[in-house]
């Protein structure tokens, strides 16, 4: 063979080498894909890059595309992916994005969930919602936290252990109060004395515990405080549950309103009523049509921290009760609350809303009475 031969026997096999690298690359990238792109915007991206991966149900669906940097203070970093077409059947608006690391110490990458089966389909540029991504960092400093504190309690135990063991011996030696009071009978009387006596004082504690909170009862009116309580939306905490079920029942509604918490309260972090004549419609409803149970739920969105959002909500749902017993002729004791604190994933269209459910009577009310039954114990 010619060496002309060979030499272009060696670019025709370099150039096949080439193409079949630029086709692989290629199709990994959807370089040769019909792809769209939407976005998702983070406070701290926890070292996602360029061209990481992203998921959907644990299967390669797109690539991220780039990463902005806010402009200003109190913007959000954005990142763009890029997606490939066939997943707007699953992908929806209502999709959430989240940063995920392959087990505890592999690459990053973004996973979406998918959306509901109503949800609005998205196009090209639109923007879902996210999740703060989870720091393992941060997770491996509060364990190295933890053993630490657990180190200095096990020192703690074994020197109460020593002291019990000391303690102990003196005891069986008759040795301090204790010790007389095993063997010396008048020792014993002087404490039964000694604990009549406190009975009496614990009976004078109770008296004083009444009295504050009488008044405390007082301050809830008092010109001064009553803006703390207005402000929130309700009086006395204890309530929030008093009149809350374990679970709504299982079994076709009557009547649902719903409305929007802006609609309804003064602020996004109060429960305080500032439209309550919207919810005139369901006290008449509620009048004119026998009904067997009404549920009153109320949600909150992810801002803020997961306890106060549940307390939140179960402080909106606990308000709308109130209004409509107070303002109705209705049987209050059928009207029940389901605080929902945080939307879960899948459907946060129920975000920040109230929903009053209006069930028909019958038999069915049983299982919310038991239900409600252990929520009580």
């Amino acid at each position: 063979m010619s060496r002309n031969a060979r030499l272009g026997i060696f670019i025709l096999g370099s150039l096949l080498i080439f193409a079949t690298a630029i086709f692989i690359i290629g199709n990994r990238q959807f370089v040769f894909s019909r792809t769209y792109h939407l976005n998702a915007p983070f406070d701290n991206v926890a070292g996602l890059d360029d061209g990481a991966v992203v998921r959907a149900g644990g299967v390669r669906i797109g690539t991220v595309d780039q990463i902005h940097m806010p402009r200003r203070i109190g913007d959000k970093v954005v990142v763009v992916m890029k997606l490939e077409h066939s997943t707007r059947e699953v992908i929806k608006k209502d999709s959430v994005a989240s940063i995920e690391t392959e087990g505890l110490l592999g690459n990053k990458y973004l996973s979406v969930s998918f959306g509901s089966e109503g949800g609005e389909p998205v196009r090209d540029g639109d923007t879902i919602q996210s999740r703060p991504p989870l720091d393992y960092a941060d997770l491996a400093k509060k364990a190295n936290e933890i053993m630490d504190t657990t180190k200095v309690a096990l020192g703690n135990v074994d020197a109460a252990t020593a002291d019990m063991r000391s303690i102990t011996a003196k005891i069986n030696q008759g040795e301090g109060t204790v010790g007389a009071l095993v063997n010396d009978k008048q020792v014993y009387q002087n404490l039964n004395a000694t604990t009549a006596e406190a009975r009496r004082t614990v009976a004078e504690a109770k008296v004083g515990v009444t009295s504050f909170q009488e008044n405390m009862e007082a301050l809830k009116h008092n010109f001064f405080f009553r803006g703390f309580f207005n402000k929130r939306g309700y009086e006395d905490a204890a309530e929030l549950t008093k009149h809350e079920i374990a679970a709504l029942p299982g079994r076709p509604a009557l009547k649902k309103f719903i409305f929007n918490a802006k609609d309804l309260f003064d602020k996004s972090d109060t429960a305080k009523l500032k439209k309550e004549k919207s919810l005139d419609q369901v006290g008449r409803f509620l009048e004119s049509a026998p009904f067997g149970l009404a549920v009153v739920t109320a949600s909150t969105g992810l801002e803020g921290e997961k306890e106060k959002n549940l307390t939140l909500s179960q402080a909106r749902a606990m308000v709308v009760r109130q209004y409509l017993a107070k303002k109705f002729r209705v049987d209050d004791a059928r009207i029940k609350t389901k605080g929902l604190g945080e939307t879960t994933e899948t459907d946060p269209s129920k975000a920040n809303r109230v929903e009053i459910i209006v069930y028909p009577g019958g038999p069915e009310n049983q299982i919310v009475k038991t239900g409600e039954a252990k929520n009580q114990r």
